[in-house]
């Protein structure tokens, strides 16, 4: 209990002091987790709008397919890409593994299903009325869509944050794809399991209370998109 109390105090007063070295850890997750969810959500809110508001041979296996992708673990993402980075895979020559990069190729992955996923509900709860009176209206298609995407923004905008509350969390893609290098891959969940390793608590502690606290904020967040979508 001692242990915990004294790693506590200690980590409260490391976070006050604004560490360098914690705040580069955190500086680096903010920046991968960042890029991975805005190409995530470059790519998954346009499919998933597309799926939705679309219909074609296949879909609900297309859908069955992003919902199976959801439970997707994040060590089979990491075996996955780096078996194409790695020196002997396909894109080995261009050195993207244990490198920032190589961590936003997996993240982006990771993210991407839950992105399309929840835009495809977001857009599948629109009442139909919308698209039918936009058309009697004289909306082409082009138009209708941004109605119906524009009564969906907020179910959207929860999707984007969510997708970022996962993968800023995740450890499996960062330690198999960054290397967990100081300085340069180290993100807050890897740090924390490596000082968990050494035996240094303080540290880890101290990332855990950041972590948390982005996590609340990130909730809080969802909370008020999705509290709108019900408006």
């Amino acid at each position: 209990m001692d242990l915990l109390v004294d790693s506590l105090l200690s980590a409260l007063l490391l976070v006050a002091s604004m560490d360098p070295e914690m705040v580069a850890i955190v500086a680096v997750s903010l920046k991968v987790s960042g890029i991975s969810t805005v190409f995530a959500s470059l790519m998954g809110v346009p499919f998933g709008f597309l799926v939705a508001f679309e219909s074609f041979p296949g879909k609900r296996m297309l859908i069955t397919c992003l919902n199976t992708l959801l439970a997707l673990p994040t060590v089979v993402i990491g075996l996955f890409v780096y078996a194409f980075i790695s020196r002997r895979g396909i894109f080995g020559p261009l050195d993207l593994l244990y490198t920032q990069k190589a961590m936003v190729i997996g993240q982006t992955i990771l993210i991407l299903p839950i992105i399309a996923t929840f835009t495809i509900a977001a857009i599948s709860k629109i009442d139909d009325r919308y698209r039918k009176t936009a058309m009697t209206l004289g909306a082409n298609r082009v138009q209708t869509a941004l109605v119906v995407f524009r009564e969906a923004r907020f179910g959207i905008v929860a999707a984007i944050i969510v997708a970022f509350g996962r993968v800023i969390a995740e450890v499996g893609i960062s330690m198999m794809l960054g290397g967990n290098a100081r300085g340069f891959t180290r993100t807050m969940t890897t740090a924390m399991a490596l000082e968990y390793d050494k035996g240094q608590f303080t540290l880890a502690v101290a990332l855990g209370i950041i972590l948390m606290g982005l996590s609340f904020g990130i909730n809080l967040l969802f909370h008020f998109f999705q509290g709108r979508t019900r408006v």
